[in-house]
């Protein structure tokens, strides 16, 4: 019978996960792939289940007199798209709490058919005075189109685990 975490093979199993607070890199720029190509049917599904009756996500007719000539991709969804881009490499498993937004911002609009890119710096690290083994680290996420346009900016706060401390074998 194999060990915990062995197979009987013995080899290890790696299950994907999101970094550990000490292996966050404030020098690095963390691509996340692969891309998120918008569709009218996310558009217009997210804007109806979060209640945004907004005509410039769901109106074509109107919105092809506005400045744009089309709808726009609720910037919501945009948003979300962003930070879900980045969940696999940085947060699966490890992130114990969203503790918010600080800046947001959309210097170019989504359009359906636009393939969303995502990218993702760290600002900062620090342990976590009040809650051991826990610590804070502030991300700055950016969107890009497919033409390498910023489309959405997003700085968040999170509370990550710190990596186990494990005991050594006596």
């Amino acid at each position: 019978m194999a060990a915990a975490g062995a197979r009987e093979d013995g080899r290890r199993e790696v299950e994907q996960r999101g970094l550990w607070f000490e292996d966050f890199d404030e020098a690095a720029v963390y691509l996340h792939r692969p891309g998120r190509t918008v569709t009218d049917a996310d558009n217009v599904l997210f804007t109806t289940l979060t209640m945004n009756t907004q005509a410039l996500h769901l109106d074509a007719a109107w919105s092809a007199g506005t400045a744009f000539g089309q709808p726009l991709v609720n910037s919501m969804f945009t948003l979300s798209t962003l930070v879900g881009l980045s969940v696999t490499q940085l947060t699966q498993g490890t992130i114990v709490a969203n503790l918010g937004f600080s800046e947001v911002r959309f210097p170019k609009p989504v359009l359906v058919g636009d393939t969303l890119y995502a990218e993702t710096v760290v600002r900062g690290k620090r342990a976590s005075s009040s809650r051991p083994g826990e610590g804070i680290v502030e991300l700055e996420h950016t969107a890009r189109n497919q033409r390498g346009e910023v489309v959405a900016v997003a700085v968040r706060s999170t509370l990550v685990l710190m990596r186990p401390v494990r005991m050594q074998p006596a």
